[in-house]
């Protein structure tokens, strides 16, 4: 079983440039959203208001690489698989290390992740498709709109796991545990409810089948500041591409409450 440290390291090496669901799999992943110190204080209350999708795990000093509280040898420049970096609301590229875009004005926002969960999930014996085919997990944005701050605002992007009901019931129990990597499921059963048209086709990350004894079952994703990115059109942003996620030193049993 590779260490945080070991998947970090190749990772910084560019080794590793995929997503990262199943590795380290004891250790808390995160999202990341990389802004300009002016735009962080309206970020930052953005991810106050909507908890559910944007829980915080940590917050940078403005020009600061390193996420000491997530551990020792984090370089946000090198340590995520793949970046994405947007020009006032559009992707402009996809690089797997950011140190020459770095400036002193940027600040770092560390957002929990929901394959963080997922350990404790497949511990109490629940099968997660997306995890044994390999793949990266289906994420969809919703009609479910997200809690405006400043420039930012747009709707909850959330991830889908099949489970059979019985599955689903003991997944809402786990997960509601751990309300700093997205807690309890937001929806379960039918997509057009919140939006999402066709399973087979998501807005990030590779698609999975619904098998007919399953209910596909939605969680809030980390993703959904990419969408606000895109309404906000900020000049400058660094995000992860979805599922390219930090791997921090936390283990996710420390995120449990209980």
């Amino acid at each position: 079983m590779q260490t945080a440290f070991q998947v970090r390291s190749l990772i910084r090496e560019g080794s590793w440039t995929s997503h990262t669901s199943g590795l380290a799999d004891r250790h808390v992943q995160g999202n990341v959203v990389i802004l300009p110190q002016d735009l962080a204080g309206d970020f930052l209350r953005y991810c106050q208001r909507n908890p559910k999708p944007c829980p915080l795990l940590a917050v940078s000093e403005p020009g600061d690489r390193f996420l000491p509280s997530l551990g020792a040898d984090i370089d946000i420049c090198t340590d995520v698989p793949r970046y994405r970096v947007w020009h006032h609301g559009e992707l402009a590229g996809e690089p797997t290390n950011i140190t020459p875009l770095w400036r002193d004005d940027l600040v770092t926002f560390v957002i929990g992740c929901s394959f963080s969960f997922e350990q404790a999930l497949i511990e109490a014996g629940l099968s997660l498709r997306h995890v044994e085919q390999g793949r990266n997990v289906a994420m969809f944005r919703t009609n479910l709109p997200t809690e405006a701050a400043g420039p930012f605002s747009g709707p909850m992007v959330v991830t889908m796991r099949p489970l059979r009901a019985a599955d689903a019931i003991r997944a809402v129990q786990i997960t509601s545990r751990f309300p700093n990597v997205h807690g309890a499921p937001v929806h379960i059963g039918d997509p057009s409810i919140i939006g999402i048209t066709d399973l087979s086709r998501p807005d990030y990350g590779d698609a999975v089948e619904v098998l007919p004894d399953e209910l596909p079952v939605f969680w809030a994703c980390g993703v959904t500041p990419q969408a606000a990115i895109q309404q906000a059109r900020p000049k400058f942003c660094i995000t992860h591409a979805p599922g390219a996620m930090l791997i921090t030193d936390l283990l996710n049993h420390q995120l449990a409450s209980f």
